[in-house]
């Protein structure tokens, strides 16, 4: 995004005043948009790890993984939770393990594309990261009516926040280079 501000020297060489514009590039740095991609950067972090997390459990026995972090926990290995995660580890299998890994690095690699063109100022991040976060918010709600979690929620209202404030952002944008281009008049 090119800002033009105007030149900081009063008069010419010749002593006349000038109002000549010239282009200058971020001559301010928007605080919302360094949170927002240093926010994607975390997520890229996040995912990444996650992705490590389940490519490293491919060839492991989930369920002797729960026993050792029963054991570990000292959480009694007959209880209800252990139980439950018993379950729930015999239904992944090292197929769903690698798709969850490398689904994981893929997203992270979107995030750290979003997170690197919002640090930077890129316009085409701006955009990028609204119609992402705007095509997730269906799917967000079906999960969240799907499996109504504080969780859910609480990632849905993040996103609602982070879309909103971009939208109000590229407006502002726009909004200040049509004010520009009016003071500039036709070229």
């Amino acid at each position: 995004m090119q800002q033009t501000v105007s030149n900081s020297n009063p008069a010419t060489q010749d002593g006349e005043p000038t109002t000549e514009l010239q282009p200058h590039t971020h001559a301010r740095h928007s605080r919302g948009l360094l949170l927002v991609g240093l926010f994607k950067m975390s997520k890229a972090l996040f995912f990444t790890a996650l992705g490590a997390g389940a490519l490293h459990l491919v060839h492991r026995d989930l369920g002797d993984m729960v026993m050792k972090l029963a054991d570990a926990l000292r959480i009694d290995p007959e209880g209800k939770l252990v139980s439950l995660l018993m379950d729930k580890a015999d239904l992944i299998d090292p197929h769903h393990l690698r798709q969850a890994g490398i689904l994981s690095f893929l997203y992270a690699g979107v995030c750290v594309v979003e997170g690197t063109g919002l640090l930077l100022e890129k316009t085409w991040a701006e955009y990028f990261t609204v119609i992402l976060t705007a095509a997730a918010l269906p799917w967000e709600i079906y999960e969240l009516f799907a499996h109504f979690s504080s969780f859910r929620i609480g990632l849905l209202l993040i996103n609602l926040a982070v879309l909103a404030y971009l939208l109000w952002f590229l407006k502002h944008e726009r909004e200040q280079k049509s004010a520009l281009s009016n003071i500039q008049g036709p070229a």
